[in-house]
This record gives C-alpha cells, sequence and structure tokens, in this order.
C-alpha cells in the first residue's frame, strides 16, 4: 500500500503497519459461514495484514478464538459493532478481552430478549480456534440496544475505548442517515468510511467533518473483502492498541498514512 508523505526524524523510527479494524465472524448472523477464526486469520496473513479486529454486532464472544487462532500474527484487538437504540452502528475497541466482556455485560443490560431465527436471520455461532461449535447465540444480535449513540460512546470512552461511527457513508445505520450531521463535539475518535465511497464522495465528507480521523475498514462479513486494499495503513512503534490509538488521535507522531492522512 501507498502514502503520500514525507517522515519527520521522529517519525522515521515508527514502521508502517496495515489494520482492519472491522470484521465480523460466524458469530454475526449476517456472516458468511466461511468467517471462521482461522479463515479470518489466514486471510489475514496471506494480505499481509498485521492488526485486525473482530467487531461482531453486539457481541465480543467470538474474540478468543481468533485470539488463539491467531498467535500474535496478525495482532487481535477486541471490539463490538453496537447498535444503538436509534439503530446507528459503532465500532468500539478495546485493549483487552476483560474489559471488553464488562462492557458487553453493560450492554447486555438493555438488550432486547428477541430470539434469532436462523432461517431467517442466520446462524449465530459461537466457536473454538479450530472452528469447533461451542453453542449457539440464541438472542438476535441484529438489534438496537437500549442505549443511545451518546450512552455508547460515553461508557465505552469511560472503559478506556476508541470509539468509530462506522460507515458513515452509508445510507442505512450510520450516524448522518439517522440522525444528520455528526456535532464535532460528538465523543468519537474517528470516522469509518466503506470501501466503497468514491473518492468524491470522501472528499466531501473530509471537507464537512475537517476535525476528524477518517480510516478505512472492510466491514467484511465474507473472506473476499478481507483484503489489505480495504484497509488503513497506520505509522506505529508496534502493532498494539494503544499504538493504534496513538494513531488515530495523532499524538507522539503515530498517524495515519493511508488511504486518508490525518
Amino acid at each position: 500500500m501507498k502514502w503520500d508523505c514525507v517522515l519527520d526524524k521522529e517519525e522515521s523510527s515508527l514502521t508502517p503497519y496495515c489494520a482492519d479494524i472491522h470484521i465480523h465472524t460466524v458469530l454475526s448472523p449476517c456472516g458468511e459461514l466461511e468467517m471462521g477464526a482461522p479463515d479470518i486469520v489466514l486471510k489475514a496473513r496471506q494480505e499481509g495484514l498485521n492488526i485486525i479486529a473482530i467487531t461482531d454486532h453486539n457481541s465480543a464472544l467470538n474474540f478468543p478464538a481468533v485470539f488463539k487462532a491467531a498467535a500474535g500474527n496478525p495482532v487481535v484487538i477486541p471490539g463490538i459493532e453496537v447498535q444503538t437504540a436509534e439503530d446507528i452502528h459503532v465500532v468500539t475497541l478495546f485493549k483487552d478481552y476483560n474489559t471488553i466482556s464488562d462492557f458487553q455485560l453493560w450492554l447486555w443490560q438493555r438488550m432486547p430478549g428477541v430470539q434469532n431465527r436462523p432461517e431467517v436471520f442466520g446462524d449465530q455461532l459461537v466457536i473454538s480456534d479450530k472452528n469447533d461449535i461451542l453453542c449457539e447465540e440464541e438472542i438476535l444480535l441484529i438489534q438496537g440496544v437500549g442505549y443511545s449513540v451518546d450512552e455508547v460512546a460515553i461508557e465505552a470512552k469511560r472503559r478506556g475505548g476508541l470509539v468509530i461511527l462506522a460507515h458513515i457513508d452509508r445510507p442505512s445505520f450510520s450516524y448522518p442517515a439517522v440522525l444528520g450531521p455528526i456535532p464535532s463535539n460528538f465523543p468519537a475518535d474517528a470516522l469509518e468510511v466503506s470501501w466503497r465511497c468514491f473518492p468524491e464522495e470522501v472528499e466531501a465528507l473530509q471537507a464537512r467533518y475537517p476535525e476528524w480521523t477518517f480510516i478505512r475498514s472492510s466491514d467484511s462479513h465474507w473472506l473476499k473483502s478481507l483484503c489489505i486494499e480495504n484497509s488503513s495503513t497506520f505509522l506505529l512503534a508496534e502493532p498494539s492498541f494503544d499504538e493504534l490509538a496513538k494513531a488515530i488521535r495523532k499524538e507522539d507522531g503515530r498517524k495515519v498514512l493511508a488511504p486518508w492522512p490525518n
């Protein structure tokens, strides 16, 4: 992946890392059954991705499987794509599984009890690192929790998480589509633009939200879209959650290099 920038002296000690921080597994009912733990890891390695985040809908139960399958290559960050009460998708990332598990417990205090119908919505499989089926999640994951988008963002930040408004270019399940323009003081760290977005659309979004960091992620529900062309490149000291957070916030020389430098 190429980027158009010149590194200063401080930044020359840092290294570009490719990251895709919005990936679904077989736990998400809209995800294909090919999105198993070893399959995701193998595809990420083949694509040269250094960091991936597992961000199933309203649950982090398949993070351990992918984390174990990866064994550090690539680095796997725990995440949840929250569907808020307004039906806005928010990608939340955390440093470790204990923190995201506690966040999920908070989230599920207001999770509706609607049952999944696999024949309608798809399977919701909790798996091992070898793709053994451990159980099926019975509660439908693709429904809004009983927290507003502001409440979700504030709580995630309170727990040290990263908050990314998902696919803001989409006509559904995005902040602009549901509530209109994003307030400049909204407590998010970055705005995600989908890989389907045309360059002129991205330019218009950047002009509208000049204060924000923009990233691209695959939002993969199938392996074909899990590719380096749908990722972002970050300048980091090492591939880790803390370094990624610094890059998104443009701290200590860390930053986004591509596709849209911050």
